[in-house]
């Protein structure tokens, strides 16, 4: 099946999902993605039946009918697909195939497929077409992947590609640049890591996604990288990649009379001005120091991280992001 076809399909099979209502041939073929391309009634025609057989053979329960108003029935049949006969029932699954249908899941929250999806249900509602706003969305991420680099390591991966990237080490504070060879993309304990071969190291490295600075330059010819056969990926993270748990603590300040949240965890050491504004210097308990930097990030310019410096450049960032 071309590429152009399958767009098609899962085009069709999400406008049949999202409506209530019959949809007639003209109506598909003014509405999906696809059709347009057809040059005239007859090429549309011959397109939509073969589209049609397909998804019965594949199973999907394409439904005929009219719909009704006040002056009767429609006057030609239209086409919709049923929930209640589309998704599937009650699934039990063991502890270890739940964690890898929800490591899957996370491919969905991405912005090239999440972004497809709700494009295709805006394009529905301005066409006049009754979607369905009290059923579920059709793709429903159910693990976020927050991570900016994620994409486009994952691309990098699939096209067997090298990057290159910014990289912030932990201790000492610095970024330094990092080429690597990536073999693949995995999570361990809640964080994603790449593996790859580091040209600089000349050696088997893995750097957490959430320490990348800025953009990932994929660069030379694609299929270059092979992923070696004898190496776990995931081992290889939980071996070398793992962070330490032991609490570390850290010195914020805290404008007065703001940020509850930071000061119903912390230590009040004194007070103290900053930029002409009154505040307390306080202390936090941190079990991952760099993992709070998107908490402490939130409260804006009511919280200043004072050490450590890695904690301090992490809110940095974040807020540069959130600023562009």
């Amino acid at each position: 099946m071309s590429i152009a076809r399958a767009e098609r399909l899962v085009n069709l099979v999400l406008c049949l999902l999202s409506t209530r209502q019959f949809l007639s041939a003209d109506r598909i073929r003014a509405i999906v993605p696809g059709y347009a391309d057809a040059p005239n009634t007859e090429a549309f025609s011959r397109m939509f039946e073969r589209d049609k057989t397909e998804l019965r053979e594949l199973g999907i329960p394409l439904e005929t009918g009219r719909n009704t108003g006040f002056d009767g029935f429609d006057s030609v049949d239209g086409y919709r697909i049923a929930r209640r006969d589309y998704e599937l029932g009650d699934i039990d699954l063991e502890p270890d195939e739940a964690a890898a249908v929800a490591l899957a899941s996370r491919l969905w929250d991405s912005p090239e497929l999440t972004g497809a999806a709700h494009g295709a249900i805006i394009k529905l509602r301005a066409a006049g077409v009754d979607v369905d706003q009290s059923s579920p969305a059709i793709v429903e991420p159910k693990v976020r992947t927050a991570e900016p680099a994620f994409s486009p390591l994952l691309a990098a991966v699939q096209e067997g590609k090298a990057v290159t990237f910014s990289y912030r080490r932990p201790s000492p504070a610095e970024l330094k640049m990092r080429t690597i060879e990536p073999w693949g993309v995995v999570s361990w304990r809640g964080r994603w890591y790449v593996v790859g071969h580091d040209r600089d190291r000349d050696a088997p490295r893995c750097f957490r996604l959430s320490r990348i600075v800025g953009d990932v330059k994929l660069v030379g010819e694609a299929g270059a990288v092979q992923r070696p056969d004898n190496i776990n990926l995931l081992d290889f993270v939980a071996t070398t990649g793992n962070e330490p748990s032991s609490t570390s603590t850290a010195k914020v300040w805290v404008a007065r009379g703001k940020a509850a949240g930071v000061r119903r965890r912390a230590k009040v050491l004194g007070s103290r001005e900053i930029g002409g504004v009154n505040g307390d210097e306080v202390e936090l308990e941190l079990r991952f120091p760099e993992s709070a930097a998107s908490w402490l990030a939130g409260f804006g310019p009511d919280v200043l991280v004072l050490e450590p410096e890695v904690l301090r450049k992490s809110v940095y960032e974040r807020l540069l992001e959130a600023a562009k």
